[in-house]
């Protein structure tokens, strides 16, 4: 038998909603303000100061602003209400923002991967840079690790897997802020091999991170189950309901940063139908209310003493 019965804490569950998207949309629009003004920054005093590695940091923050629009769009779809076509809402555009946000880091830390590359091989092709690119670049680097710190700390809050890979994503752009400031001060300091090294090394830190992403947003669209820990969770609190004599065949599988359960609980075989089915929707009350789980499937299945 399934239990169909509405969400008890339905207006609960949609101010919760509401507050995630609102969180959400705030801290990308501080972002999107950060990386507009360090864009700007970055190629004109780039451009000024003769550092190509001003004016690629630049670009890369320019990106930031690409991935800050891809969320603002995720965020602002991911929050309908479901519909015919999509029985359980529209939670996963967050798996597939992570996704996208995935693939961006990593064509990003590729592209520092070849230019470190490409600078290793002909170390005299770096260009005198004058000192104020130094200055700029610890700016972006101050600007981006602050902005990493504020926006990680509003995604741990709102436990948004999306806002979490975005974050990071400040965080990439801060380690090339400080790949450029270390190249900058080689330049300086007559010692240009210095940046190609360091941009090397981030590079692979880069790709490393946007193939992480990537990897854990694709399983998660693949109906990746949550973690032991949850899923445990989950069913000590269907064991613990009244009339529940065990649980069999317990099921979960994401939908963004929500999850949907699959469930058999096994109750008294002597009591009527009506009486089980109120056990059920009890036990399905109880999950929704204590986790983050968007629907609870449940199958009643006969116990008795010999069993």
């Amino acid at each position: 038998m399934l239990s169909q019965e509405p969400v008890v804490d339905a207006d609960d569950a949609q101010h919760s909603a509401r507050i995630r998207a609102a969180a959400a949309s705030r801290s990308t629009w501080v972002s999107v303000g950060v990386n507009l003004l360090l864009t700007a920054a970055q190629v004109l005093v780039g451009i000024f100061a003769r550092s190509q590695g001003l004016i690629a940091d630049g670009l890369h923050s320019f990106s930031d602003l690409v991935a800050d629009f891809v969320v603002l769009f995720a965020n602002h779809h991911s929050q309908k209400e479901a519909d015919a076509d999509h029985a359980y809402g529209h939670q996963r555009f967050e798996t597939a923002a992570s996704l996208a946000l995935g693939a961006l880091l990593l064509a990003v830390g590729l592209g520092m991967l070849w230019s470190a590359v490409l600078k290793l091989r002909d170390p005299h092709s770096i260009a005198t840079v004058h000192v104020v690119a130094l200055w700029v670049a610890g700016g972006a680097l101050l600007a981006k690790e602050l902005l990493f710190r504020y926006m990680l700390a509003v995604a741990k809050r709102v436990k948004s897997s999306m806002l979490v890979a975005n974050a990071w994503h400040a965080r990439s752009d801060a380690a090339s802020s400080l790949v450029v400031g270390v190249g900058i001060f080689g330049n300086l300091a007559g010692l240009p091999i210095l940046d190609p090294i360091a941009a090397l090394i981030v590079g692979l830190m880069v790709t490393r991170m946007g193939w992480s992403f990537g990897w854990d947003a694709l399983h998660d669209l693949m109906d990746r189950a949550a973690d032991s820990n949850e899923t445990e969770a989950i069913r000590a609190t269907l064991s613990d309901t009244p009339g529940v004599r065990g649980v069999h065949d317990l099921r979960t599988r994401k939908m963004g940063d929500m999850i949907i359960v699959d469930a058999h609980l096994e109750i008294d075989a002597g009591i009527s139908v009506q009486a089980s089915h109120a056990v059920a929707v009890e036990a399905r009350r109880r999950v929704l209310e204590r986790h983050r789980v968007l629907n609870v499937m449940t199958h009643v299945d006969p116990w008795t003493a010999a069993s």
